[in-house]
């Protein structure tokens, strides 16, 4: 089966339709899919329910299809740093289901392998638990949480080789290994492809069963909030 696609375009191909549930990789603007969150906005698909830590920013990630109004509901944990998502969803345009960082990270992973539902204690007594069963274990309570699948995951790895094994780099590797195993269809984008046999086994973070299309991109990789510390004086 051949995974090497040539752009995110042609990798989308026939993945897409109106009201589908995407998985998008990253953390902040570290290591999202860039090119492939390009490549959906330019297909023109809508009532999108995105999976993902954050919203991107106003002109750059998930922001830029928030500004074409092509996602519907967003299920993340941190959506802080775009004036564009507070807008929609305080003005009822855009549906949201808040997570605690782990709860979500846990439900992708959950889905992931298989597993429907779990209990946890994070979020108990708030918010969070409105609506969900909460059952006592011991002297604690736990609410449950559902594992999250999605129709299709877009991911950004830094290496991967011809059969999809993937290796990703520090921050990078937060939300984009589980969401690639939690994705009925994965779609990678790599900064370099390598032959078959050219990863050591050991290094390998996600293997490439989980990965149906990767394609070989450049990328900008933007800095969300630059700071940078005051030159001393002598």
């Amino acid at each position: 089966m051949r995974k090497v696609f040539p752009d995110a375009r042609t990798a989308l191909d026939g993945l897409l339709f109106d009201g589908m549930t995407v998985m998008s990789g990253g953390f902040g603007l570290c290591g999202i899919p860039e090119n492939l969150i390009g490549a959906l906005r330019d297909s023109g698909v809508k009532g999108l329910t995105v999976i993902s830590n954050n919203a991107g920013v106003d002109d750059f990630g998930l922001g830029l299809l928030l500004q074409t109004r092509q996602i519907r509901k967003m299920i993340s944990s941190y959506v802080g740093e775009n004036k564009e998502f507070e807008r929609q969803y305080l003005a009822g345009e855009l549906e949201l289901e808040f997570n605690p960082q782990g709860t979500l990270a846990e439900r992708i992973r959950a889905g992931g392998a298989g597993i429907p539902a779990f209990f946890t204690a994070t979020g108990v007594g708030t918010l969070v638990a409105e609506g969900k069963e909460v059952r006592r274990f011991g002297e604690r309570d736990y609410v449950m949480e559902t594992g999250l699948v999605a129709d299709l995951s877009i991911v950004k790895a830094w290496k991967a080789d011809e059969r999809g094994n993937l290796v990703f780099r520090k921050t990078a590797r937060n939300f984009n290994p589980m969401m690639a195993t939690a994705g009925k269809v994965t779609v990678v984008e790599v900064e370099e492809i390598v032959p078959t046999g050219s990863l050591d086994p050991d290094a390998i973070h996600t293997p490439g069963v989980y990965v149906d299309r990767i394609i070989q991109c450049s990328f900008e990789k933007r800095i969300e909030q630059r700071t940078v510390r005051q030159k001393e004086t002598v």
